[in-house]
């Protein structure tokens, strides 16, 4: 029957993406570190579903850059260089340039209303008191919905899903060399609210020099790591 089809695909669909995103956090977290090898199978017994949804989860990830794909091996965690973070930061900045200076020319037609400003500033409160208090896992998630939910406000799905891509990514990158420091406190980003106030302000070029200072400071902060 046409509606069993369509539930069962949903729930497959609804796995495939659980899977991938379970998958996405052990990376992010550092328990799946840069070259590890894994297979279908391993994974699929790891969380107790069938080999489907898990391969579909496996060529998604490798679709957003997360994993490599070897054939009759398994999947492996991609391994990004210092040159592929500073291409990300590159890339990074001339995204939050445009957006910014869309958000500031025309605020109420990229929805960047007040409420919805306020709503981006509570994830970004909530990653700022992640940052001072050094929790990395903690921070990681709350920053990536503080930057998604701001670049949706924007209005272009495709822009706001790449960009949510690279900054996974980023982080993907940073994350192995952030693990070497015992004490995170005072290394990681808080500007979260600070770049919303500008913005409300509609103040581009303020948001703009927030985000270039912070790209900076991370850089260096993951070149000097790199060198341990």
């Amino acid at each position: 029957m046409p509606g069993t089809d369509g539930g069962a695909a949903v729930q497959r669909s609804t796995l495939r993406q659980q899977i991938a995103d379970a998958l996405r956090d052990e990376i992010l977290a550092g328990r799946l570190e840069p070259g590890q090898e894994f297979t279908v199978k391993e994974i699929a017994e790891q969380y107790g579903v069938s080999a489907t949804p898990v391969r579909e989860a496996l060529v998604d990830l490798s679709g957003q850059g997360l994993l490599d794909s070897a054939q009759h091996r398994g999947f492996t965690v991609h391994e990004y260089s210092l040159a592929d973070y500073r291409g990300m930061i590159e890339a990074r900045s001339l995204v939050t340039d445009g957006i910014f200076r869309g958000l500031a020319a025309n605020a109420d037609a990229h929805h960047a209303t007040p409420a919805a400003l306020a709503g981006v500033r509570r994830r970004g409160e909530e990653a700022a008191r992640a940052a001072a208090a050094g929790d990395l896992n903690v921070l990681i998630g709350y920053d990536l919905r503080f930057w998604r939910e701001l670049s949706a406000l924007f209005g272009n799905p495709y822009l706001s899903d790449f960009f949510h891509r690279l900054r996974v990514q980023s982080w993907m990158c940073a994350v192995p060399h952030l693990r070497r420091v015992d004490d995170l406190r005072g290394h990681l980003w808080s500007g979260h609210c600070g770049l919303v106030d500008a913005l409300a302000a509609r103040d581009a070029r303020a948001a703009q020099d927030i985000v270039t200072a912070y790209n900076a400071d991370s850089l260096a902060l993951v070149e000097r790591l790199a060198k341990r």
